[in-house]
């Protein structure tokens, strides 16, 4: 993306990095870094979780509103171990000429 547009992920990871600092008892995204990495993955996980259950279950707008619940916790969670989204947004572009399985065999 360009510094002229702004996707809701990178204003999300924008708005996680502001709230770095923040005062936990009026931010959630503060609250949650405030408990350290640990915590921020454990919620990551219960999150990606929940997520599976309404892929199983079929439910499209419960999966849609998990699923944004896991990219949320996602970037929370990452930026708790100093990892940006244009970390990951280079891995992906790093990633993009290969295919999957090649790319898989690659990590071992």
């Amino acid at each position: 993306m360009s510094a002229h547009q702004t996707g809701p992920l990178q204003t999300l990871a924008d708005t996680i990095e502001a709230r770095k600092g923040a005062d936990p008892d009026t931010s959630w995204t503060a609250r949650l870094l405030a408990k350290g990495p640990e915590k921020c993955a454990e919620k990551f996980g219960e999150e990606a979780i929940e997520a599976v259950i309404e892929a199983v279950r079929g439910d499209r707008a419960r999966l849609t509103s998990e699923a944004a619940d896991v990219l949320f916790h996602l970037l929370v969670m990452c930026a708790a171990r100093g990892v940006s989204l244009a970390d990951i947004e280079g891995e992906l572009a790093r990633r993009a000429g290969q295919s999957g399985i090649a790319e898989k065999a690659s990590r071992g």
